[in-house]
């Protein structure tokens, strides 16, 4: 591990009691290869002690034959799975739901992340559901009523949220956040609004330094340009998303914020085992390390920004995503 990693990876792995009996997970959606990384970091001989018993023991392929990396990907994830850790596939995510006792929705497509959440929940398997946490606003809310009502906890996150310089900067490293902007690739797939498909990472990073309170975005840029997401949080704060270059770079999530007491770099990525370690954390506990309220206005934001494209930039309020998503008052905040 690098030191970026184990600068913050004390602090999450020592919220996580040692566990005393096996904690089984299923995993739904093997397309990514979140879900080699993820296990292999659970499974490695020399893990930490903190994830001693956490296993992967089933999951259920769920590729979309309707896009390619899904669909091409995932029979060999789901061999190696198999081959390499011993995952036991299973048919039907009904089926899995039997043998575990919380579940990694997993799917890169995020249109089925709700039915998959649904019937996790149901069956009262708290879940860490890949990002972004469903294909709409609408959906989002759809999926946190709902685990809301069956007391099942639920939270949603890109791995750069965990990058320590960006947590650091959350914990007050430069004072309050008074502007930021993050960039990561944004390859648009043509099933899903926009920043949903790969923009989330840049998303992401830019609500974990500036946290909640967003009210307005605009997309500046001119059609077919790289995005740029201009958001005005309340109290006069400023958040921007911009797209990278297309094309390889040497790095590929860049970020800055500036806050009452200097500035800092933000949104690198740092590997996966400080996501790993939260999730972990999450199913020890049943505390979900991200506040619903964060996740669905990261949700919100980029809805809002693919209605501001379709209006020629002009600026879209959260409030009025809201109301399309047919939520109506005052933000949710009872989640």
């Amino acid at each position: 591990m690098n030191a970026r990693i184990l600068t913050l990876l004390p602090g999450l792995l020592a919220a996580v009691a040692v566990p005393a009996a096996e904690l089984r997970l299923g995993m739904v959606g093997l397309d990514t290869g979140h879900v080699i990384e993820f296990t292999k970091i659970l499974h490695a001989k020399d893990a930490p002690a903190a994830f001693a018993g956490v296993r992967i023991v089933g999951a259920v392929q769920a590729a979309s034959p309707d896009i390619e990396s899904s669909r091409t990907k995932a029979p060999g994830y789901t061999e190696r799975l198999q081959r390499e850790f011993g995952v036991k596939i299973y048919a039907t995510l009904d089926e899995l739901l039997r043998h575990v006792d919380g579940m990694l929705i997993e799917s890169v497509d995020a249109r089925p992340h709700l039915a998959q959440a649904a019937a996790s929940i149901r069956a009262g398997k708290p879940c860490y559901i890949e990002k972004p946490i469903a294909a709409s606003l609408k959906e989002a809310l759809e999926i946190f009523a709902l685990a809301k009502r069956h007391n099942v906890p639920v939270f949603s996150s890109s791995a750069l949220r965990y990058g320590a310089a960006t947590q650091a900067v959350r914990a007050g490293k430069i004072g309050r956040v008074l502007s930021a902007e993050t960039s990561s690739p944004s390859p648009l797939e043509p099933n899903h609004i926009d920043l949903f498909w790969y923009g989330i990472h840049g998303v992401e990073s830019l609500f974990t330094v500036m946290g909640t309170g967003w009210e307005s975005v605009r997309r500046t840029s001119a059609p077919g340009a790289l995005i740029v997401s201009e958001g005005a949080w309340a109290g006069g704060r400023a958040g921007v998303f911009r797209e990278v270059a297309r094309g390889p770079l040497a790095a590929t999530y860049l970020g800055r914020a500036v806050g009452e007491r200097g500035e800092a770099a933000v949104a690198q990525f740092d590997g996966y085992a400080p996501l790993v370690a939260a999730i972990v954390q999450f199913f020890r506990t049943g505390r979900p390390p991200v506040p619903a309220r964060e996740t669905l206005e990261i949700v919100a934001f980029m809805e809002a920004d693919a209605l501001s494209k379709a209006r020629g930039g002009a600026a879209v309020t959260r409030d009025e995503v809201l109301r399309r998503a047919g939520w109506n008052g005052a933000w949710p905040g009872n989640f």
